[in-house]
């Protein structure tokens, strides 16, 4: 019993902070419209920035896929669970990734955050590398840059001078640059050009998390790459499919070497059992959707929504950093008042979740307003009004 003491004094000393976390349980499909936990709410705390979790075409696309592949792929990519659904998935992946990198080839795998282990760990696997991470980086990349064998450095948010410094005094043979490229928690773009040239300059890889943008940015959708314009063979780019693409797992897109080295070293992707590939044959429906006029609509009409919750909040107290993303964060300051502000939103039927540390840095806990194109602009008015009152009441 003394070992369940000490846990119980670790879980009490989180609630005496208010940082314990609690799930709630959502009854009914990822949509604005959800019943969790028995009761209706309006939902502005999912990545599903397209719509595309209940798309009808999609969820066609998933119980087509278990009808030809069944409901699991029975074992690792390397030994028989490498199906033809995953393959023409990555076909496909390497084209969305073509005009960005030459020589693109992809590799599909379970999640993010295995894809964002699977890269650091594979490239920085010698001692004489080094990994040059953002200090607003998710957790996936600062973890895989701890797995890693490379010595790891951070540089401060957005400062490329600070970058270029310790570049120039590294003599690393391998040297790795790993960010986001649209920041979870803030909604703020990486100087992603000016970070490529650095690379280039410095014989560095840059490694992008493009989680927020695949789907999002760019005038297909086919992420910060696009959006910048931006083409290298240093890029190693890393897109999430359970975001925006609606569906599950994730993608390396990077020059034919690099990928082939992947499967060779990269662990997370060697030793774990392939995802379904009905998975990978509904993510083709995605897809065709996120580069047609359908998903051309779904973009702007999301960046529509961006500007009528800026104009529409009138913040006083409360922050609302800027930015061109679905993430809309609000900043409250205290664990404890973003918990309460919170759970107002929840008694007025509004989902949104408070994000604490160690999500974020102390005394910057904050709502996360996380906007779809399946919300509606009466959808979004109410939740500017219902934030506008609740700061009020403050």
């Amino acid at each position: 019993m003394d070992l369940i003491d000490s846990v119980n004094r670790k879980l009490a000393a989180l609630d005496a902070q208010n940082l314990i976390r609690r799930r709630r349980v959502a009854d009914t499909r990822c949509a604005p419209l959800q019943v969790v936990d028995g009761r209706a709410v309006l939902a502005f705390c999912s990545n599903d920035y397209l719509g595309l979790a209940a798309h009808p075409r999609v969820v066609a696309a998933l119980r087509e896929g278990a009808q030809l592949y069944g409901a699991g792929s029975g074992a690792s990519h390397l030994i028989s669970g490498h199906s033809r659904a995953h393959a023409i998935l990555e076909e496909r992946l390497a084209d969305f990734a073509a005009p960005h990198i030459e020589d693109a080839r992809a590799l599909y795998l379970s999640t993010g955050y295995m894809a964002n282990l699977a890269v650091l760990t594979a490239l920085g696997a010698d001692s004489d590398a080094a990994i040059f991470s953002e200090q607003l980086n998710h957790a996936s990349l600062i973890d895989g840059a701890r797995l890693a064998k490379a010595a790891v450095s951070v540089y401060p948010h957005g400062d490329l001078a600070a970058l270029e410094a310790q570049l120039a005094a590294s003599s690393a043979a391998t040297k790795i640059v790993a960010t986001d490229s649209v920041f979870s928690m803030d909604g703020d773009l990486a100087p992603l050009p000016g970070l490529l040239a650095l690379c280039e300059r410095h014989g560095a890889w840059l490694v992008v998390d493009d989680a927020h943008g695949f789907g999002v940015l760019g005038a297909q959708g086919r992420g910060a790459l696009e959006h910048f314009g931006l083409r290298s063979p240093h890029l190693v780019y890393v897109g999430t499919l359970g975001k925006a693409a609606g569906v599950g797992g994730a993608f390396i897109a990077a020059h034919a070497s690099v990928i082939e080295l992947l499967v060779q070293r990269a662990r997370p992707y060697i030793y774990t059992t392939a995802a379904p590939p009905a998975l990978a044959h509904a993510l083709l429906t995605s897809l065709d959707i996120i580069t047609s006029e359908e998903g051309n609509a779904l973009r702007a009409h999301l960046e529509s929504l961006v500007t009528q919750l800026g104009v529409e909040l009138q913040l006083q107290r409360w922050d609302r950093p800027a930015s061109p993303t679905a993430i809309q964060p609000v900043l409250i300051g205290s664990n404890e008042e973003a918990l309460r502000v919170a759970a107002g939103l929840y008694a007025k039927g509004l989902w949104v979740p408070a994000i604490r540390p160690p999500t974020v840095p102390q005394n910057t806990a904050r709502l996360r307003v996380t906007l779809s194109g399946a919300h509606t602009h009466d959808e979004v008015a109410r939740l500017a009004a219902a934030l506008n009152e609740l700061e009020g009441a403050s």
